[in-house]
């Protein structure tokens, strides 16, 4: 049983496109992924948001949150939220990118994941150690930025995105990819085998 996995996001200047295709890739090894970027979004974007068993929703941290195109999105969503919490136990997931290490990128995971909350979705978060912790640890280990919410990258503000975020982030948003298709085909298979009972 393939779940369908819809990555939506936004990147202002193309660092946090390179975190939501990781994500992607991580997730693709297990299910069919929707790559769907923000703002302009069709009604094909729609139907695979609708369609889709999981959502893993990105945005670059700007000033302390998330980019105005992703709250335009966000807001968009009400209609969706009114129509019946049509993505009621949904898996969500989230991820974002900022200049700075910290740059309060936590505030903005929290801020999406507080969002999914509101739709009913059921949220899932990164299983993976912090790294960069210990006197022999490095920024190549996986979860560099020590976040469990959801994926961090750090992107150095004068460096394309075919430089950075580092191969670190971008390993660690492939792990959170796996890690909500994972989760998206466990909750398909339960859901599967209750059906009979309930019927």
């Amino acid at each position: 049983m393939e779940p369908r996995i819809a990555v939506v996001y936004h990147s202002g200047f193309g660092h946090t496109a390179q975190q939501a295709e990781a994500v992607a890739r991580g997730a693709g090894a297990i299910a069919h992924v929707d790559l769907i970027p923000l703002p302009d979004l069709a009604d094909e974007h729609w139907a695979s948001l609708e369609s889709a068993d999981a959502i893993i929703f990105g945005t670059p941290t700007y000033m302390g949150g998330s980019s105005a195109a992703f709250r335009t999105f966000v807001e968009a969503t009400t209609g969706v939220w009114a129509d019946g919490l049509r993505w009621k136990n949904k898996i969500a997931a989230g991820f974002t990118n900022s200049g700075c290490m910290s740059g309060d990128k936590l505030h903005t995971l929290t801020d999406i994941a507080l969002f999914a909350a509101q739709h009913g979705m059921i949220w899932v978060g990164l299983a993976e150690y912090g790294g960069w912790n210990t006197s022999t640890g490095t920024s190549e280990d996986l979860n560099r930025l020590g976040s469990w919410l959801g994926a961090m990258a750090q992107s150095n503000n004068d460096e394309p995105p075919e430089q950075v975020p580092a191969s670190s982030d971008l390993r660690t948003a492939e792990a959170l990819g796996k890690r909500v298709a994972e989760t998206a085909r466990v909750h398909l298979l339960g859901r599967a085998a209750l059906e009979p009972a309930s019927a």
